[in-house]
């Protein structure tokens, strides 16, 4: 009875009531909106039995691009062609796991080290300098959801990478995001970028251009083997610096293939030498 005629009489308690009934509120409404999520994940949830051994699925993002291009002509064509990942180079595979995912074998689909270390990066650069996304991470973003930052999407893709993660094996995650990674305007994949380049199929890159490709990510529209950006070289020379120290089970492959050259004699071939590409044409 006193606290009733202290709260009555008092403006800061009857405040603190009136936030307390808010923040009931708000917890109401939020899990409300989560099961409302919840079961929209459960309606879209994909066919991983499907994904883990069909073909490489068109990712939303080439959808996107297709899309796109219907409406401005002016854009280039989509480049697109799967291969599986027996024909990809070991190098190159070898060389997109040094550059984005070190620990690709190691973790569950997310990477605590990797997102430790972007944070600290972003907190020294003062600006978003990297985003300590997973392979399987990204492999999800490209298939399933957009580019756009927003929480709820980042939401999404932490479930749908768990959900990715126990359905699909390593070697298939792999396969699928190099054959969906975007590797320049409208190029899609390591098979359609090595005939965009270099006008050969994925399997003839040398190291070399493998570092290249691998040096591309993740800005593959600025920093490519055209464009020669600081960045991009900056990113290529790093990139081959670790696949020369660390080549894992590349070894063997990279001892047969073309000597590891510095960039400066590795050209890359302008606009106007680049041989017809071969990709299919969508």
């Amino acid at each position: 009875m006193f606290w009733s005629r202290y709260r009555a009489g008092n403006g800061l308690g009857a405040r603190l009531g009136r936030l307390i009934a808010l923040l009931h509120l708000g917890f109401r409404l939020l899990l409300i909106l989560l099961i409302v999520d919840l079961f929209y994940l459960a309606v879209t949830w994909p066919d991983w039995k499907q994904i883990a051994a069909g073909p490489v699925p068109k990712s939303g993002f080439i959808g996107d691009y297709q899309h796109e291009h219907r409406e401005h002509r002016d854009l280039p064509p989509l480049r697109w062609q799967p291969v599986p990942l027996s024909a990809v180079p070991k190098y190159l595979i070898r060389a997109v796991i040094l550059a984005e995912d070190s620990r690709f074998y190691e973790h569950s689909g997310f990477d605590l080290i990797a997102f430790k270390e972007a944070m600290d990066l972003n907190f020294t650069e003062g600006r978003l300098a990297a985003g300590g996304s997973t392979l399987s991470q990204q492999t999800v973003k490209n298939l399933f959801l957009s580019s756009s930052r927003n929480p709820l999407r980042k939401w999404h893709e932490l479930i749908l990478t768990w959900g990715m993660e126990q359905n699909l094996s390593k070697h298939r995650i792999l396969e699928i995001y190099l054959n969906v990674a975007e590797f320049g305007q409208g190029i899609y994949g390591v098979q359609a970028a090595a005939q965009a380049y270099w006008g050969v199929n994925v399997e003839r890159l040398s190291p070399t251009r493998a570092a290249e490709l691998a040096a591309t990510l993740p800005s593959p529209v600025k920093n490519n083997p055209v464009t020669r950006t600081q960045s991009f070289d900056k990113r290529y020379q790093r990139v081959l610096r670790l696949l020369t120290l660390y080549p894992g089970d590349a070894a063997d492959a990279m001892t047969g293939a073309d000597a590891l050259v510095p960039a400066s004699e590795d050209r890359s071939p302008a606009d106007g030498e680049r041989a017809a590409p071969e990709t299919t044409q969508i």
